[in-house]
């Protein structure tokens, strides 16, 4: 089974902009969904943004025009750039693969 590791979170003020990583340890071309979720506290985990092999992308509608899901299957890694940030996007975002290989995620602050 694929291993996954996110990186790129950290604290950002309300407006800003991060750029999560996921790095899978083995190729990610022939993995069908590659996605990520977030969980905040206290609340279920979530879906933010799925990519498909083929490249079609799906999105919650809290993150439409903000979040933009890309993978790059020579790297083996997904990315999730993140703009105009919200206090409510606080939560610890997991990577996942076919939504069966999950990471342990990586946490994301919005706060001034």
């Amino acid at each position: 089974q694929v291993q996954l590791v996110e990186s790129g979170g950290g604290l950002v003020q309300p407006g800003g902009s991060l750029r999560l990583s996921c790095a899978a340890s083995k190729s990610i071309f022939t993995i069908n969904v590659m996605g990520w979720y977030r969980q905040a506290p206290g609340k279920e985990r979530e879906l933010v943004a799925i990519i498909h092999s083929g490249g079609i992308t799906n999105y919650a509608d809290f993150v439409k025009g903000r979040f933009t899901i890309s993978r790059d299957n020579a790297k083996n890694t997904v990315y999730l750039q993140m703009n105009s940030l919200k206090p409510e996007d606080t939560a610890l975002y997991y990577c996942t693969a076919d939504f069966v290989a999950w990471g342990q995620g990586t946490q994301v602050t919005v706060s001034s």
